[in-house]
Parts: structure tokens; C-alpha cells; sequence
């Protein structure tokens, strides 16, 4: 059954790569949340905020899985020097110096909108402490990725680290 159903992701990422990471991204975004508020939260089945969900699965799979997927392209194509260990150090510097505080601030952003508050308000009271968390936790992350994962699996391998990490954001979000 793990073979029949990794072969059928193998299969539908070669044909429809966006696609493909973009429906993944959105469902484990949703998972995140979905742990965040049973795990975390501590809700219940009956108290959960389904569209709270539902806005993580819209911004995983519509934001953030295209952008990351370009991204890993981009930094495959472009940040290669003469050593491989230092292709991969530059390649995490350069993730947790741009995409890290652009994605961070465009997740908090995406939620103010859809939940219809103030981003700069939002930004003010969280952007801080998710990017200091993002710098204790992503370095060492992409720095496994960017050195054993192939390029089609970083996106899968990142959304599954994530999932954690998407518990945390969601809490942190909703605080």
C-alpha cells in the first residue's frame, strides 16, 4: 500500500509538479492547524475552527507550496560555488536571509487579511518572535534538505518538518 501510494505521488509530481507540492503544501498546512488546535489548543472535535483550517490549507497551498517550490529551483540553479558544503551553507543563508523574513512576514500578513484584521498590527505584535523561532529551527532543517533531499522532495520534506512548526505558527497566529 506505501509503495502504491508513494508510486502515485512519484507519478503525479512528474506530470504536474506545481500541482502536485501545492496540494500537499495545503494539506499539511491543514494538519498543522489541525494539531495546533487539538494538540496545542486542546479544543475538540466540536470546538474546531474549521475555517481557521481552512485559511492555513489557502495559504499553504496557494502562497506558500508555488513560492517554495520556485524557490528551491531558484537556489538550485543559482547559489553553487566551488564545494559542495559550501554550496549547501549559502544556499541556507540565503534561505534564512531572504525567504525566511519575506515568507514570515507575507504568512502573518495573509492571515491578518483573511481574517480581516490589521496586518500592521499583527506584524508588530508577532513578526519578532516567528522569525527568531524560524532561525532556531530552519538552518539545521534546509541544511539536512539542501545536503541529502532531492530537489523535487524538498518541498514534501519541508511540509513534513512543517507540520510541527505550522502547529506553532497557527498558535502563534491565533494568540
Amino acid at each position: 500500500m506505501f509503495r502504491d501510494a508513494t508510486a502515485r505521488y512519484q507519478a503525479r509530481l512528474a506530470a504536474r509538479p506545481l500541482l502536485t507540492q501545492a496540494v500537499t503544501t495545503s494539506i499539511l498546512f491543514a494538519v498543522g492547524d489541525i494539531s495546533a488546535q487539538q494538540l496545542v489548543d486542546k479544543r475538540g472535535v466540536e470546538k474546531h475552527d474549521l475555517i481557521r483550517t481552512g485559511r492555513m490549507a489557502l495559504y499553504g497551498g496557494v502562497i506558500f507550496g508555488p513560492a517554495a517550490a520556485t524557490w528551491f529551483k531558484v537556489l538550485q540553479k543559482h547559489v553553487k560555488l566551488r564545494s559542495p558544503n559550501a554550496t549547501i551553507l549559502a544556499r541556507v543563508a540565503v534561505d534564512q536571509g531572504v525567504f525566511a523574513p519575506t515568507f514570515v512576514g507575507v504568512f502573518l500578513s495573509s492571515m491578518a487579511v483573511m481574517e480581516g484584521t490589521p496586518v500592521g498590527a499583527k506584524l508588530e505584535r508577532s513578526y519578532v518572535s516567528a522569525l527568531t523561532a524560524n532561525w532556531m529551527v530552519w538552518p539545521f532543517v534546509q541544511m539536512v534538505n539542501f545536503k541529502f533531499v532531492p530537489l523535487q522532495h524538498r518541498l514534501l520534506f519541508v511540509n513534513v518538518i512543517s507540520i510541527g512548526w505550522n502547529c506553532y505558527l497557527s498558535f502563534l497566529n491565533s494568540a
